[in-house]
């Protein structure tokens, strides 16, 4: 019998607005994998030194830095919580999420499966 992989429980969740740890880019979260679920191309072009484990959740994010807006795939260990109550600029987030008043995002209720 296969020896089952054991999942962490994700500490950001959808809607949530994250900064990467090193690099000056932040974004919303829109989806979530329990562990790397990338091309094995995409992992070897990260720098070894920087590469982080692949047994933890990655997320995708509608990330933007100072110059563009773009998608992320990035690892739990390089989130941190974006405190700054800014929204996020990324042209696709009001087709995902709505904003509260409170500055969250929660998904639309015509985007949910």
């Amino acid at each position: 019998m296969a020896a089952r992989a054991q999942y962490r429980n994700a500490r950001f969740k959808i809607g949530e607005v994250v900064r990467h740890r090193v690099y000056p880019f932040r974004g919303v979260i829109y989806d979530v994998d329990p562990t790397f679920s990338n091309t094995e191309e995409w992992w070897q072009a990260i720098p070894e030194d920087v590469r982080p484990e692949r047994d933890q959740p990655f997320y995708h994010l509608l990330a933007e830095n100072a110059e563009t807006e773009y998608v992320a795939y990035v690892s739990e260990q390089n989130l941190l919580p974006d405190t700054t109550g800014e929204p996020v600029r990324h042209p696709q987030v009001e087709a995902i999420f709505e904003r509260s008043s409170d500055g969250s995002y929660r998904v639309r209720r015509d985007v949910r499966h």
